[in-house]
């Protein structure tokens, strides 16, 4: 019967029916680990609620019925009110980038220093990154957002690039509120810049895992470098993308770590090659340890300067270049 049994693998071998095939990774190593690809819908929420937002907006704004009121000797009329009748633009006088008027924006939750401090609104850190200030400045900020968060909700999930999301725009409510007392401020730009700084993070704390690291770096720096230079322009808000920024940073350490490359590469190495046992390298520890003390510290510091009314540029006389330069073209205001 044994010899039987040979003859007929050893047939079925010379045909190729009975040729030996190893079943797949995930039979062999049940317990080998593979990264998870999550189906975003964060993103296209937050899209959706912005757009929705956007409506409320205009519809509160109502141009048509107060044009008659703040219109003075002769100023422009409501942009496309023909057709779009109540939800009509301010003229583009007033707001360029198609979009209602600063009274509506402060109506439904725009960040304004003077109610934040003196009339306790600490809900306008929050509500203002779901408002914008016109369908240029959402559309702009719109997609970005699904270019950026699309693939990083894919890789990480809704939990924790929502909470960096959401963060990240506070922290940069909090830094524009610190600096900019005279302007209202909304957009969602410090949460996307707060993106951008948890993706340069993670390069770093995976760092292992990434094949071609410079070209990944240099590609990131650029683009991180280029936003934050159309920054320095007149009428854009930088101090909110500067505290997104390393608010998202720092919470990318906290919140994006991903185990080495020996680790996720130990079932498929040979036999003979040793890795280490730990899933994470101490360096990624570090990383998160460090970026944690310092998120908690600069929260903590920057919400009691804040409540305490204090002006940030007191004690940082060149800070201001940072949100806009003057030059010969453009004038940056008080």
């Amino acid at each position: 019967m044994a010899a039987a049994a040979r003859y007929d693998v050893e047939q079925g071998g010379r045909g190729g029916e009975g040729k030996y095939r190893p079943p797949p990774p995930e039979q062999m190593y049940p317990q080998r680990e593979r990264e998870r690809e999550w189906v975003p819908w964060f993103v296209p929420v937050v899209v959706a609620v912005n757009i929705a937002l956007f409506a409320v907006v205009m519809y509160v704004n109502n141009c048509p019925a107060h044009a008659a009121s703040t219109r003075r000797g002769g100023g422009g009329a409501c942009v496309a009110r023909g057709f779009l009748h109540r939800f009509a633009f301010q003229p583009l006088s007033e707001n360029p980038l198609l979009g209602p008027s600063s009274a509506a924006l402060q109506k439904l939750g725009a960040l304004v220093w003077d109610k934040v401090v003196h009339e306790s609104q600490g809900w306008r850190l929050l509500t203002c990154i779901w408002l914008h200030a016109g369908v240029v400045h959402l559309l702009a900020n719109m997609l970005s957002l699904v270019l950026i968060g699309l693939r990083l909700e894919q890789q990480f999930g809704y939990v924790r690039i929502g909470v960096i999301y959401i963060v990240s725009g506070v922290g940069g409510s909090v830094l524009s509120s610190l600096f900019i007392r005279n302007n209202l401020s909304v957009g969602a730009s410090g949460a996307l810049f707060g993106l951008l700084g948890a993706m340069l993070s993670e390069l770093f704390t995976n760092w292992t895992i990434y094949s071609n690291k410079a070209a990944a770096l240099v590609t990131l720096l650029v683009v991180i470098a280029i936003n934050l230079a159309i920054g320095i322009l007149p009428h854009v808000d930088n101090f909110a993308h500067i505290g997104g920024f390393l608010t998202g940073f720092l919470l990318g350490f906290i919140f994006l770590m991903r185990p080495h490359y020996g680790w996720m590469q130990r079932y498929v190495r040979p036999s003979d090659i040793k890795y280490t046992t730990k899933k994470y390298l101490p360096y990624q520890w570090v990383l998160l340890a460090v970026a944690s003390v310092l998120a908690v510290l600069g929260f903590a510091v920057g919400m009691g300067m804040l409540f305490k009314g204090v002006n940030a540029n007191d004690h940082c006389q060149w800070c201001h270049y940072l949100s806009c330069v003057p030059t010969s073209r453009w004038s940056c205001g008080k």
